[in-house]
């Protein structure tokens, strides 16, 4: 498995991506997912590109970016065109949004045919660009279970079109995680990893409270320390899944470091396990 941090990790810290980049290599990551805000900032320095951070033996991997799916289409089309040219700048493969803004349940028939129609868009832009569009399986969001998920890949039908399966909001969704990764498995592209103490703690997750520098951070939890059972998930994976672990508590370097190594060893228990079971 190949796996990343992302720099969200580091939203509210005065650190420059060199120090995150030495960082992620002597602790054994395979790449850097950029948000969206730090990916067009970095890019206006001309030292920060691809080959830069080829240097350190990292790629990246996936941009975590916000695309809107209201307004007009040339406003759509344009936003899209300008994330997939950073794309190209940082050669990343995949360019991350979301399904709206409203859960499926909340979400007109009407509103829902908008917003496949400007994903679909987001596809045509993606592809001419030569990258992958990923949505995210996520609360308040077209995709936030595995039946709205499935309607909506069907619904665009477009070859570039991918899913970042961020595990947990699966799971906060109400469906078997691990049969949800079954249903979905052609299209997913990319994994989010992170964890909380206990279902009553998922609020935690939400964007006001993430994105706010004074926002709780108790309830986040090292990735197998939670109540989602990632052991019982591992072997679900190929070999090859690109993953990013997303934390966004405290202490970020420790965490990720004691995830990453931890991650390794039951990774590699996980496919031993699979194959002496075959």
């Amino acid at each position: 498995m190949k796996v990343s941090l992302c720099t969200i990790t580091f939203r509210h810290c005065l650190l420059s991506l060199k120090d995150i980049a030495v960082w992620a290599r002597a602790n054994g990551f395979d790449g850097v997912e950029l948000w969206g805000a730090h990916a067009r900032n970095l890019a206006r320095t001309p030292l920060y590109n691809a080959d830069w951070l080829a240097s350190f033996g990292l790629a990246t991997p996936m941009l975590s970016d916000y695309l809107p799916t209201e307004g007009e289409r040339s406003a759509i089309q344009a936003r899209a065109e300008r994330l997939c040219r950073l794309a190209g700048h940082w050669r990343a493969g995949k360019i991350r949004t979301f399904a709206g803004a409203r859960g499926s349940r909340s979400t007109s028939a009407e509103e829902r045919r908008a917003i496949i129609a400007a994903l679909r868009l987001m596809c045509e832009v993606a592809d001419d660009h030569g990258v992958r569009l990923l949505v995210e399986t996520h609360p308040n969001t077209l995709a936030d279970s595995l039946a709205s998920t499935l309607r909506l890949v069907e619904e665009i039908d477009h070859a570039t079109l991918g899913l970042n399966f961020d595990v947990l909001h699966v799971w906060e969704g109400g469906d078997d995680a691990a049969e949800a990764h079954r249903t979905l498995r052609p299209w997913i592209r990319h994994y989010h990893l992170k964890n909380v103490r206990t279902r009553e703690d998922l609020g935690v997750f939400e964007p006001a409270n993430v994105y706010a520098a004074a926002g709780r951070r108790e309830g986040m939890t090292p990735l197998f320390d939670g109540a989602f059972d990632y052991d019982g998930f591992l072997p679900e994976l190929d070999a090859d899944a690109e993953a990013s672990l997303e934390w966004f508590g405290d202490d970020g370097f420790d965490v990720l470091a004691r995830d990453r190594r931890l991650l390794e060893s039951r990774s590699g228990q996980s496919a031993a396990v699979a194959v002496g079971g075959s």
